[in-house]
C-alpha cells in the first residue's frame, strides 16, 4: 500500500510531470505534461494543460484539474 501523503496539485508545477492512465486506450498508458496553457488575459487562472502520450506522441488538451481524478489518472509511471 502506498503510504506517501498526497500533495495537492499546483498547475505551475505540472510541466514535465509524469502520469499513468488507469484504463489505457490504444496502448497509451504513460503521459507527460508538455506544457501549461497560459490563459488570456494572463491574470486569469490556469485552466488547461497539454498532455503527450509517450507511446504514440499524440497530444491532447485537458483541464489540469482532471489529473486529480484517481479513477482516471495516477501520478508517476506505474
Amino acid at each position: 500500500m502506498n503510504t506517501r501523503p498526497k500533495t495537492p496539485l499546483n498547475p505551475k508545477q505540472l510541466p514535465l510531470s509524469k502520469w499513468t492512465a488507469v484504463h489505457p486506450v490504444n496502448k497509451e498508458k504513460h503521459f507527460i505534461v508538455t506544457r501549461v496553457i497560459e490563459p488570456e488575459p494572463v491574470t486569469a487562472p490556469i485552466v488547461e494543460i497539454e498532455l503527450q502520450a509517450v507511446h504514440s506522441g499524440r497530444l491532447q488538451v485537458l483541464p489540469w484539474r482532471a489529473l486529480s481524478d484517481a479513477a482516471v489518472w495516477a501520478r508517476g509511471w506505474v
